[in-house]
């Protein structure tokens, strides 16, 4: 009875915003507003963006390692184009994404509603931006998964599907009403949407627009690329390797929107710790361990031209060896297999062959040598750069621009290579060999000799010369002219590693019908769209599966 006075209070809600008592205005809802960007962390997260963007291109490839890597066989499903419906990678953009739609329309019908009381100039502010970012969002589940709902609500009515082309028209409808509405700033941001990096967003979207709706939007899209070249208060870097750089920041001239890491705050960057080898942090001097994991297929790094900057400042490649003087690992352009098995290759008995000196292992992102656990790299989602190369695209695509396609692609090419390219060089074959990459001149008694060391000097140009060019098993379409394959390949050089490479082949028709390392030819279309997650067909009987997947 001695307490009860202390507890016998009238209940008081802590765990809500009583919206009634508070005055919303510009500094609150931008905080508010700024929490729905916090997802696309996801980006470089764990199974992210990044991995159902490049593990299914045909740039990156995770192999068994000998600490493991296998995981159920989800890297090899990812690499070979048979995912299934419950594969982790493509699911996470598909939930990821409707979690930060579901948080935009939560704010949006409180500031409808009047549960969030702001003044009419804030509300011009702020509620096209949250419209942008949930398109932002929608862009990305057009280009992975295609046919899913709309929802504009915050309700909780089980939603209906909408095919591919509806989402198509209703993320170009919300951001050219936002663009129209001008009340975004056109004043530098850099983790936030101002006008230009809404303009880049419809400008990507634009660009594939065939692939999405079947309908053609180059003018548009080049339209859009010249007006941010012209008229955004952007620049293009000095040099290829700052836009990547560990402090990237708002003094950036290029990059027109980020997603800031910040592991203090929470916001992991584990894709760091997958690009390098356990004994890595004997080279980098960090006091944290990286896991293994993804390299290089050689046969996109043996495509770079000579003398292309971009080449080395994407990949490391050679004697791993650290200030002591003492060789740490060895990145050799050299994978024998995905599964580093030759009994899954026909090369030999079923022997352990994994290594942590296969593939080469990413330089483009600066390694993060300060980082406590993780790295603060922040990622650039929109380059000016992208504008340069949309525009080039869209010309050689029968489009007129201001300037000539080689102009535009030279304009940003330059700073990394030092002979032009010109419209016809653009117009010509890729340089990509595809094919399936045979297992090459590794033996079991290499891996005997030399995996303990990572001193593979007296063979590794041997094994490199065993999976270049000449070597790859080419058939089907693998040979058949990639039309605009020198556009094709400077976007591959110039975005490698920025979670576009899908999106590239599909565009470009590489997708499902080349053989490239392990990945057989796909006889149709499928796996240009990933499958809707079991679960969510599971809570909601309105869904139906995308076409070459299971099911209920």
């Amino acid at each position: 009875m001695l307490f009860t006075a202390c507890f016998d209070l009238e209940e008081q809600a802590f765990s809500e915003i009583i919206t009634e008592n508070i005055e919303f205005g510009d500094n609150e809802l931008a905080s508010m507003v700024s929490s729905g960007y916090g997802n696309l962390s996801y980006i470089l997260g764990w199974q992210g963006l990044f991995d159902s963007q490049e593990e299914a291109a045909d740039v990156i490839i995770t192999p068994t390692r000998p600490n493991g890597w296998d995981d159920g066989g989800t890297y090899k499903r990812m690499h070979r184009h048979t995912w299934s419906n419950e594969e982790w990678q493509p699911a996470n953009t598909y939930e990821t994404a409707f979690e930060a739609i579901n948080f935009c329309n939560r704010i949006l019908t409180q500031i409808e509603a009047g549960d969030i009381p702001v003044a009419e100039d804030t509300r011009a502010r702020y509620v096209p931006e949250l419209r942008a970012l949930r398109a932002l969002w929608y862009s990305l589940l057009l280009d992975q998964h295609g046919n899913v709902p709309i929802v504009t609500k915050f309700s909780t009515e089980v939603p209906t599907q909408s095919t591919r082309k509806e989402v198509y028209e209703f993320v170009v409808k919300e951001l050219t009403e936002v663009l129209d509405a001008g009340t975004v700033t056109k004043e530098k941001t850099y983790s936030t949407l101002n006008h230009w990096s809404i303009e880049m967003l419809l400008m990507r979207v634009y660009l594939n627009a065939e692939v999405y709706a079947g309908v053609k939007a180059y003018d548009k899209a080049l339209k859009l690329a010249e007006d941010i070249i012209e008229n955004s208060p952007y620049s293009l870097s000095a040099t290829y390797a700052e836009n990547f750089a560990v402090d990237l920041g708002p003094s950036n001239t290029e990059v027109i929107f980020a997603v800031v890491y910040d592991e203090l705050q929470g916001v992991i960057h584990s894709q760091c710790r997958k690009w390098y080898p356990p004994v890595s942090k004997n080279y980098f001097g960090w006091g944290f361990q990286c896991w293994g994991g993804n390299c290089c297929n050689p046969q996109f790094y043996n495509s770079y031209q000579e003398g292309d900057k971009r080449r080395d400042d994407t990949w490391f490649h050679g004697p791993m060896v650290a200030a002591d003087g003492k060789l740490v690992w060895t990145c050799l352009n050299y994978l024998p297999s995905v599964s580093c098995n030759p009994a899954d290759s026909g090369a030999g008995e079923g022997q352990d062959c994994t290594s942590i000196d296969f593939g080469l292992r990413q330089k483009k992102y600066e390694p993060d040598v300060n980082g406590i656990y993780y790295w603060d790299n922040d990622f650039p989602y929109f380059r000016l750069a992208e504008a340069y190369y949309t525009a080039a695209e869209c010309i050689l695509r029968g489009e007129t621009g201001k300037k000539s396609a080689a102009e535009y692609v030279n304009a940003v090419r330059s700073r990394s290579v030092s002979t032009p390219i010109t419209d016809a060089e653009l117009r010509a074959d890729t340089k990509m060999v595809y094919g399936l990459v045979p297992w090459g001149a590794l033996t079991y008694a290499d891996i005997q000799k030399y995996n303990g060391t990572h001193d593979w000097s007296p063979i590794a140009d041997k094994l490199e010369a065993s999976q270049a060019n000449d070597k790859i098993i080419r058939s089907g379409h693998d040979t058949d002219p990639v039309e605009l394959g020198g556009m094709y390949d400077e976007w591959g050089w110039e975005f490698a590693l920025e979670c576009q490479r899908r999106t590239q082949m599909i565009r470009f028709g590489t997708f499902s019908n080349r053989n490239w390392f392990n990945k057989p030819a796909i006889d149709d279309t499928h796996d240009q769209l990933f499958p809707i997650p079991l679960w969510i067909l599971q809570d909601n009987p309105n869904l139906k599966q995308n076409p070459g997947y299971a099911g209920l």
